[in-house]
């Protein structure tokens, strides 16, 4: 009775250092959150932040004046903010769905063993992360072979493959998805594509989850391919739209001949500081709205299939 006694003394005790260890990992694990969030929360206020204030003062997190100076120098784009954003949504729906299913499928021929080409399209696939052609020679091609300056594709298919990703989707289907499952299907009679979208594909919505949200990242945040080719008004995504206002801003700081009223219209002084930061919320602000939706299967999909099942 006596070592039962002790055996059930003891557990509370270890139970009690468990519980006191977990409050303790969650105390810095907020600490760094907070570390982490106050950047963001810099950012949000210097652009609500006079700009008199923020060339007296520098940025605080506790204003002396507050202001929408810097926001209405960005929102004073109106039609064409509404363009540009309309455009950047297109296409990094349309870019990341249409590489989802190019680099899903790639991903499952190589993962098959069977699959005579294999080894080819997996040699083959990690050449371009060794050689690449460089920026002048694709500029080249895509404007003289290919014809398409000013097109919508080009901000579209430079990103669609990527290697990294093909090689995470490859590694959730060898590892995460039971081959029986495909050899079941092969038995019964489905063929390569059926077993692919009916069997594979919606297994794999973790790791497609985790691949698009990367995908549609970069969608978003591209500004160099806009740069490059596009020249119309009607096809410039958001992220060349704020570079231009970003410059157009420059331009109105140097210039010594800039008329009152432009600076009126203003309030009076030009939001360098306060419009720059006003451009980093226009620009992350759907991206964290929507990244709390996918964060779960983010992480599972990173996660499940870097583990053999």
């Amino acid at each position: 009775m006596s070592k039962k006694g002790n055996k059930a003394d003891l557990a509370p005790s270890r139970r009690d250092r468990i519980g006191i260890g977990q409050y303790i990992l969650g105390f810095f694990l907020l600490l760094y959150t907070l570390f982490c969030a106050l950047p963001v929360v810099l950012v949000f206020i210097a652009a609500f932040t006079d700009e008199k204030a923020i060339n007296k003062n520098g940025f605080s997190y506790f204003p002396e004046k507050w202001s929408l100076s810097g926001m209405n120098a960005v929102l004073r784009y109106g039609q064409q903010l509404l363009t540009s954003y309309g455009v950047t949504i297109f296409i990094t729906v349309a870019g990341t769905f249409l590489g989802l299913l190019v680099m899903s499928m790639f991903a499952y021929s190589i993962s098959r063993p069977d699959f005579k080409l294999s080894k080819f399209l997996s040699i083959y696939l990690l050449i371009p992360m060794l050689f690449n052609g460089g920026q002048l020679s694709g500029y080249l091609v895509f404007t003289t072979q290919y014809h398409l300056k000013d097109s919508l594709w080009l901000l579209i298919l430079p990103l669609c493959v990527t290697t990294m990703n093909v090689i995470i989707l490859r590694t959730y289907i060898v590892n995460s998805i039971p081959s029986e499952l495909m050899e079941a299907a092969k038995i019964d009679g489905a063929g390569e594509y059926r077993t692919f979208f009916q069997i594979t594909l919606p297994l794999l919505k973790p790791s497609l989850a985790a691949v698009g949200f990367m995908m549609a990242t970069a969608y978003w945040n591209d500004w160099q391919n806009a740069l490059l080719y596009i020249t119309s008004d009607s096809k410039k995504p958001l992220q060349l739209l704020l570079v231009n206002i970003q410059k157009s801003i420059e331009f109105l700081l140097n210039n010594n001949n800039v008329p009152a009223s432009v600076k009126a219209a203003m309030g009076g002084t030009i939001p360098q500081y306060s419009s720059t930061m006003a451009t980093v919320i226009v620009v992350i602000g759907p991206i964290m709205v929507v990244y709390p939706f996918f964060q779960k299967y983010f992480v599972k999909g990173l996660t499940v299939g870097s583990v053999k099942g």
